[in-house]
C-alpha cells in the first residue's frame, strides 16, 4: 500500500500475550474483554507473542500507536528492588504455594513488557496497564511494589481496614470498594455514580501484589481501605484529544460486569479503554502528519510531455559527456530543450551551484556539435 494511503489504516494497540500450558504445549492468549474493547472503540490489537528473542524484534511491529499491558506473572522482584522485601524464606515458600499461578517468574515476558513501557514514556505512546500491566508501568518508572499484599499490608492493618484483593474461587464476581479520588479521570468517569460524601465503588480485583511505592510522575486516582493505590496516572500525560494517555489501573473495568450479562456494573467501567483508545487514534494523526510523504503531482498530458523531453534531454546530454562521441544532428532538437530547461532555471536559481555547473557543461557540448 501507497505511503499516502496509511491515514486509512486503524490505528495498531499492542498486547503482549500471556503463556499458558495446554496439553503439554504452551499457548499464548489474551482476555477476551481487552481485544473486544479495543476494537470496539476503534483500533486493532496486535498481540505481541510471548517467544524467547521478541524483546529484540519489537522494532518489527512498528507502527506503535498504543500499548495494553494486561495479565501476567509476579514481575522479578530483583527488577525494583535490591533487597527482596523482608519477609522470611518461609513466608515467600508460602507465598508461592498459595499464589502458585502467579509467583513463577516470566523473565522474557517481563523483558518485554518492561521494554515496551519505556518507549511508550520516551514518546509518549498511548499506554494503558490493568492489574500487572499498572505495575509494569510503576516499575518501568522507578517506583516498587509489595512481594504480597497479605503478608505486607493486610496483617499490618485494623480488621475493618483489610480487604481480599484475590478471590481464587470467584474470579469474575470478586469485588471490593475503593476511594476514588476527586478531579482525577477515574472520578470524571465513574462520577455519576459516586456519592459525593463516600466517593467510593465496587471494583474487581484479581493481584497478590501491589504498588509499594508510586514513581514520582504519577498521581494516585483510587485507594483501597488497606491504602493500597488502585489507579494512578501521569497528569501531565494526559489529553486523550492530543494523543496522551499514560495510566495505571489495579483493577479490572473490564470485568466489573453484571452476572450472566455483558452489562456493566457501572457507565463509567469501559471508560477507561474508549479514552485510551481516543488517545490511540489522535497520536496515530499526528504521527501521520508527521512523517507524511508528499503525494506526486499530477501532470496534465502537455506537462508530462515536457518533462519527458527534458529527462531524455539530460540522458542524451550525459552519454555525450560520459562517450566523448559526436551526436547525431537529428537529435540536437531533444538536447537543446535541456539547455532551455537550465537557462531558466539560472535566470530563477542563480546560487544553485548545481544548476550553473550543468549549465556550463551542456552550454559547451552544443557548442561543439
Amino acid at each position: 500500500m501507497a505511503a499516502h494511503d496509511l491515514s486509512v489504516i486503524l490505528p495498531r494497540v499492542l498486547i503482549v500475550s500471556r503463556r499458558s500450558v495446554r496439553k503439554n504445549k504452551f499457548v499464548d492468549f489474551v482476555g477476551e474483554y481487552h481485544l473486544d474493547l479495543i476494537v470496539g472503540y476503534g483500533a486493532v490489537p496486535a498481540i505481541v507473542p510471548r517467544v524467547s528473542g521478541v524483546h529484540m524484534l519489537l522494532d518489527s511491529f512498528e507502527p506503535i500507536h498504543g500499548v495494553l499491558l494486561c495479565e501476567g506473572e509476579d514481575i522479578d522482584p530483583s527488577l525494583y528492588e535490591a533487597e527482596t522485601s523482608n519477609l522470611s524464606p518461609e513466608e515467600l515458600e508460602e507465598i508461592r504455594r498459595l499464589h502458585t499461578s502467579d509467583t513463577a517468574i516470566d523473565k522474557e515476558k517481563d523483558s518485554i513488557e518492561l521494554r515496551l513501557a519505556k518507549l511508550c514514556l520516551e514518546r509518549n505512546i498511548p499506554y494503558l496497564g490493568i492489574c500487572r500491566g499498572s505495575q509494569v508501568l510503576n516499575v518501568a518508572c522507578g517506583g516498587t511494589l509489595y512481594q504480597d499484599i497479605e503478608k505486607e499490608v493486610s496483617r499490618k492493618c485494623p480488621e475493618n481496614q483489610r480487604v481480599v484483593h484475590i478471590d481464587y474461587d470467584n474470579y469474575d464476581g470478586h469485588r471490593h470498594v475503593v476511594k476514588v479520588v476527586k478531579d482525577t479521570p477515574l472520578h470524571d468517569w465513574f462520577k455519576d455514580s459516586l456519592e459525593e460524601e463516600k466517593m467510593e465503588i465496587w471494583v474487581n480485583s484479581y493481584h497478590h501484589q501491589g504498588v509499594k511505592r508510586l514513581a514520582q510522575r504519577f498521581v494516585p486516582m483510587a485507594f483501597a481501605p488497606d491504602g493500597l493505590i488502585e489507579g494512578f496516572y501521569d497528569p501531565d500525560a494526559y489529553n486523550p484529544a492530543e494523543g496522551k494517555f499514560i495510566m495505571g489501573l489495579q483493577f479490572h473495568p473490564e470485568r466489573m460486569r453484571r452476572p450472566d450479562s455483558d452489562e456493566f456494573d457501572y457507565p463509567g467501567c469501559p471508560s477507561a479503554y474508549q479514552e485510551f483508545v481516543k488517545a490511540v487514534i489522535a497520536y496515530q494523526k499526528k504521527l501521520n502528519i508527521a512523517t507524511a510523504v508528499p503525494k506526486p503531482l499530477n501532470l496534465n498530458k502537455e506537462m508530462e510531455n515536457k518533462r519527458r523531453t527534458i529527462v531524455r534531454s539530460f540522458s542524451l546530454a550525459r552519454n555525450i559527456y560520459i562517450t566523448g562521441n559526436g551526436m547525431n544532428p537529428s537529435k540536437e532538437s531533444e538536447l537543446q530543450a535541456g539547455a532551455e530547461f537550465l537557462e531558466v532555471s539560472h535566470k530563477i536559481l542563480d546560487s544553485n551551484f548545481l544548476i550553473i555547473c550543468l549549465h556550463y557543461v551542456l552550454h559547451n557540448l552544443l557548442s561543439d556539435l
